[in-house]
């Protein structure tokens, strides 16, 4: 079975748990993956799949210089691991615009990532932050915009 019918058949599998009306009112979803290696996306993936990452970020001037739209609440995305093998489907409930610096403790708990703590996720982030900041002509700084997302796992459930 190709990736894409793995992708195709788990949506079904998850839209047979909900009923009939839900069903026909199922939002859009699109397919993504964490992380920007097959390992790392892998790793990271499981995180959110187990509930241990609840939240993630992003560069927003990153995110306008691909050409993608912010992330919205209510957006529904089908979590791969590094190979394309469905891992589960979220659900973002909170998006915020924050600079990199307004990051706090509890956000940097849900993230899942490391050790938890803020100081892993203000090294880990600033280290990838400015590496895409460099990549699209921008000057990293603390107060460059970054998109804080929670979400909730929908799919499957524990």
């Amino acid at each position: 079975m190709n990736q894409l019918s793995k992708t195709q058949t788990f949506w079904k599998n998850y839209l047979s748990t909900l009923s009939k009306e839900d069903q026909m009112n199922a939002p859009t979803y699109v397919v993504d993956q964490f992380a920007d290696t097959p390992e790392a996306a892998t790793k990271v993936g499981k995180l959110v799949r187990d509930g241990i990452k609840t939240a993630t970020s992003s560069l927003v001037w990153g995110l306008e210089h691909i050409g993608e739209p912010l992330p919205k609440v209510g957006n529904i995305e089908l979590i791969v691991d590094g190979n394309g093998e469905p891992l589960c489907i979220i659900e973002l409930i909170e998006v915020e615009i924050k600079p990199f610096n307004a990051v706090d403790e509890q956000f940097a708990f849900e993230y899942g990532e490391g050790d938890r703590t803020l100081d892993f996720w203000l090294r880990d982030n600033w280290d990838f932050l400015s590496r895409w900041c460099i990549e699209i002509g921008r000057e990293p700084n603390e107060t460059m915009p970054v998109v804080f997302q929670r979400f909730r796992v929908r799919y499957p459930q524990k």
